[in-house]
């Protein structure tokens, strides 16, 4: 499966600012599930809670009632795409150096970390963690140390020296400070709650707190929020403009604006532009929930056929439920969804999908449906072909990885057991979005905007790293 990577909330100038982050993580609980943590600034000192799990479970109303104080907060919730899945790797990440206590979100992938860190460790620096986001942090306490910066110009001149994905949070005092790297690949949205600033990776959690929507932060843009003022100025020159589109095509909750366009739409864009390329005689069309969903909506109307919901979700399906044995293969696929057999038995059915990454999991739902009579099983898939992996923060990140890279189209739909199979073309996605230059589209055709390092990959700070703790 395609992997969510990172959340962001912050909040400055609310006199609940744990509570409104709480919210705001909740809200984009989907972008990562594996740990969350809130950091406040009280005033005199930074207050944190951080823990492994969702974030309502590493939150309680004592955290947020009590012991979360201030009006200044940052938020974040994980899936690690550099380091593992670990308590010391939970976010945001904390430190103390002489006089000074930062805590930094990050959502966003490092090509060069490997390299920096090995050069930060020749002169005496001590990591704690096998994240990428800690070499930033680390550049930030050299440039204030040795450099004499203060802390915003530390901030620019460190995210000047990292490559790569970033979108950034850092509490710095009072101060909150946003940044995003200056090729826009991660999304960061800014908002207004009354008297207070809000920022996002989407405007979902807005919606949640009431905010007003009012921009996404721009490529390397850096936001001070202090005293209830922001200011915005340009810490680097945006270079090629490279937002993922994987965040409209599937990782965005479709209610979010995300780079300034709504996902809803876009993805009903994308089906339609799905049906015109590849149209199919059949009965209906159909998701599987809950990925396909919004691009089927747009193939059914484009097309004309029936939208169907041949595919039921177990909504009490959660993280935690009982494995079973070995033997009892596709027993969790069985669990989270179900066919129903009078929609599918004698039809020739569409199936919607938003991608194919491996193809595993798709083939045993697409058995399923055999198994109940479908006479005809075609699908459509839109986004093209990923053949290259990402280096920028989505969890595929080798060639083997990935079944369109290794095999031909006829060869996937007769592994998955298809009788058709279309991705949407290069030339269709990019039709289906507002400002089509300004996306990176590697995973389709392995141009990189950024060259990424020898060493890259989610475990690459992990090897030869004797951390157990």
């Amino acid at each position: 499966m395609k992997r969510e990577y990172c959340g962001l909330f912050g909040i400055a100038n609310h006199p609940e600012a744990a509570r409104m982050t709480y919210f705001g993580l909740f809200a984009q609980q989907h972008r990562g599930q594996e740990s969350a943590g809130i950091v406040t600034w009280d005033g005199t000192g930074i207050r944190e809670q951080k823990g492994m799990g969702l974030v309502a479970e590493v939150f309680s109303e004592r955290h947020l009632g009590k012991e979360l104080k201030g009006e200044v907060a940052v938020g974040h919730i994980r899936y690690s795409t550099t380091g593992a899945s670990l308590i010391r790797n939970a976010q945001p990440l904390l430190v103390r150096f002489g006089n000074q206590q930062l805590a930094i979100a990050h959502n966003g992938n490092l090509v060069n970390a490997l390299e920096l860190r090995e050069e930060l460790e020749k002169h005496g620096t001590i990591f704690q963690t096998t994240m990428d986001s800690e070499v930033i942090v680390h550049l930030i306490a050299r440039n204030m140390m040795v450099e004499g910066m203060d802390v915003e110009a530390a901030v620019g001149a460190a995210c000047r020296t990292v490559r790569g994905s970033f979108s950034l949070l850092i509490l710095a005092g009072d101060k909150l400070i946003a940044l995003k790297d200056p090729n826009g690949f991660r999304p960061l949205a800014l908002g207004r709650l009354g008297d207070a600033h809000v920022l996002a990776s989407e405007t979902c959690a807005f919606d949640l707190l009431e905010a007003e929507y009012l921009r996404p932060v721009a490529p390397g843009e850096m936001l001070v929020i202090e005293n209830g003022a922001l200011r915005s100025t340009r810490y680097a020159e945006p270079t090629a403009v490279s937002q993922c589109i994987f965040e409209l095509i599937y990782f965005a909750r479709p209610d979010s604006y995300v780079f300034g366009q709504n996902v809803y739409q876009r993805r009903k864009a994308m089906g339609m532009a799905l049906a015109r390329e590849a149209p199919v005689d059949a009965d209906l069309v159909m998701p599987f929930p809950d990925s396909g969903v919004y691009a089927c909506v747009g193939y059914a109307q484009q097309s004309g056929l029936p939208y169907e919901h041949c595919m039921i979700r177990n909504h009490y399906v959660g993280r935690t439920f009982i494995q079973p044995s070995q033997d009892m293969r596709d027993f969790s696929t069985r669990m989270k969804l179900n066919p129903v057999r009078s929609m599918v038995e004698g039809k020739r059915i569409v199936v919607v999908e938003d991608s194919i990454v491996r193809g595993t999991t798709i083939r045993t739902r697409v058995k399923k449906l055999r198994e109940l009579g479908a006479r005809e099983i075609h699908m459509r898939v839109s986004c093209p072909a990923i053949i290259s992996p990402c280096f920028y923060g989505i969890d595929f990140s080798s060639k083997g990885e990935l079944i369109a890279a290794n095999n031909a189209v006829e060869d996937i739909a007769r592994y998955i057991g298809l009788d058709s199979l279309h991705y949407l073309s290069i030339e269709g996605l990019l039709a289906s979005v507002e400002q089509p230059g300004n996306f990176c589209l590697a995973c389709f055709n392995g141009e990189y905007p950024v060259e990424p390092c020898a060493g890259t990959g989610k475990m690459c700070l992990e090897k030869d790293r004797a951390l157990s703790w």
